[in-house]
């Protein structure tokens, strides 16, 4: 049975801006020489690391709301130039858009079990990226998406 992870995306403003930032982190590590892979580094290292690997996602709560997925590829264990251990969370690339969820703000990241996971909303990505966010939430408030 898998589960997910719920985390705050602090300072990106829209699916969109999270999809620009993370393709630039990609492009930033290949000119380094580093493995361009896609990774999100946490504190902590998730104790249900079997449950989120397979078939687990981490969501993305954008400005109040939890908006877009990504699968979780795998977590890998770090040690940092302070000598302090940390987790990387290797990330799928697609962007999945959810139906949004309102979420208020917390610290770190939180499990979230499959069942309160919020549902895709079934759009492809060419369809997701020619829909303004906007008019796609408001879709969605009146029942149309």
């Amino acid at each position: 049975m898998s589960v997910h992870l719920i985390k705050l995306c602090v300072g990106i403003e829209s699916i969109s801006h999270l999809s620009d930032r993370q393709a630039a982190r990609v492009a930033a590590m290949a000119a380094k020489g580093e493995t361009a892979e896609l990774r999100h580094r946490t504190r902590q290292m998730p104790r249900r690391r079997d449950e989120l690997l397979d078939g687990g996602s981490i969501y993305w709560v954008i400005k109040g709301s939890v908006s877009v997925r990504q699968g979780l590829l795998d977590l890998r264990q770090v040690r940092c130039d302070d000598g302090i251990r940390r987790c990387d969370l290797i990330l799928d690339p697609q962007l999945v858009p959810t139906r949004p969820r309102p979420r208020r703000a917390f610290q770190g990241w939180r499990y979230l079990s499959a069942g309160d996971a919020p549902k895709d909303l079934g759009l492809s990505d060419a369809e997701a990226k020619l829909m303004p966010e906007a008019m796609r939430s408001e879709l969605i408030e009146l029942g149309l998406l």
